[in-house]
């Protein structure tokens, strides 16, 4: 012969599946919108291109700098950027010169 569970005992597995079911929803939630859940997965991959972008952009900036610096060499410096530079710097021209103000 069969015995029955007492009620209590009912009671007690319900509320640990009603724990468990909550703790499931929980980690869904988490899974979808914690700090490494999808959202920030999809914000992440916008930020990552965005300085991709960032980094061709200074990688360029950089090139230029880098030219520059290497035609003011001191052993074979070239004379326009020279000029221009001291032009730029000290605010001079020569007397044959048109200056242009730029704004």
């Amino acid at each position: 012969m069969r015995t029955m569970r007492p009620e209590p005992n009912i009671a007690k597995e319900r509320l640990v599946q009603g724990l468990s079911l909550a703790v499931l929803l929980l980690m869904g939630a988490f899974v979808i919108a914690g700090p490494s859940g999808l959202i920030a997965w999809g914000e992440n991959q916008r930020l990552l291109e965005q300085r991709r972008a960032d980094l061709a952009q200074l990688k360029v900036e950089r090139a230029r700098i880098q030219n520059r610096v290497d035609l003011l060499d001191p052993r074979n410096v070239d004379p326009d950027l020279a000029g221009e530079l001291l032009r730029g710097n000290l605010n001079v021209a020569r007397s044959d010169e048109m200056v242009m103000l730029i704004p």
